[in-house]
């Protein structure tokens, strides 16, 4: 019984990190998107969000079977548990990256698509959404400490980029659709971050059965 446990908690496992992997394969696309204006690849983005909603209803099934249908222990509990919570973060990063893919369909940002304290944040949020996956698969604390430190420095991010459009927006007020775009693309970036976190936190009470920072 306890083997057959054990192959549907490493199947668990499996399917959380190849939920991570789609969400950070969305970023990245829009990451670069950012950085040289190729749309090429963006309806990739809105096709797999479709993906990372279905990834979610499947770890939530598995996770209540292994939860009605077994015997957990503790440290069971507390992976099982930590489990639902982050496929509930890793399902509103999919949705705001797709958010941020829709926005950069329209087609409205011209030059402001090389702002470079925005491709800074897009960068530093897409390490946050790595490293705390990398937390998950690795059972690395440390790792969880880097994606805190690493909010720390999105949150300076989009206070400088709020303050720059706000800038932008009063010498040019014709900029002013353009800046809004840019300025909601930074606050999607801020929450995505903030999931990134919620994410790291579960990881460290899946560990140590700590929550750390409020999750």
């Amino acid at each position: 019984m306890r083997n057959k446990f054990d192959e549907q908690l490493e199947l668990l496992n499996r399917e959380l990190i190849e939920m991570g992997a789609l969400c950070e394969r969305s970023l990245k696309i829009i990451v670069e998107e950012l950085l040289n204006g190729d749309m090429t690849h963006n309806e990739e983005v809105i096709q797999a969000e479709s993906a990372i909603d279905q990834k979610e209803r499947d770890i939530e099934q598995l996770c209540l079977k292994l939860l009605l249908q077994q015997q957990p222990v503790a440290r069971d509990l507390r992976q099982i548990s930590a489990a639902l919570k982050m496929i509930t973060d890793m399902e509103r990063i999919g949705d705001q990256t797709q958010d941020i893919a829709e926005i950069l369909n329209y087609g409205t940002l011209g030059a402001l698509y090389h702002d470079h304290v925005l491709v800074q944040m897009a960068k530093a949020t897409m390490q946050m959404v790595t490293s705390s996956v990398d937390a998950y698969v690795r059972k690395d604390v440390a790792l969880v400490e880097e994606v805190m430190r690493q909010d720390d420095e999105v949150d300076s991010l989009f206070l400088r980029e709020r303050e720059e459009l706000t800038a932008v927006i009063a010498a040019d007020p014709q900029s002013g659709e353009m800046a809004l775009d840019q300025l909601m693309i930074a606050k999607y970036f801020e929450r995505i971050g903030d999931h990134a976190v919620n994410i790291a936190n579960w990881v460290y009470f899946s560990i140590t059965g700590n929550h750390g920072r409020d999750a």
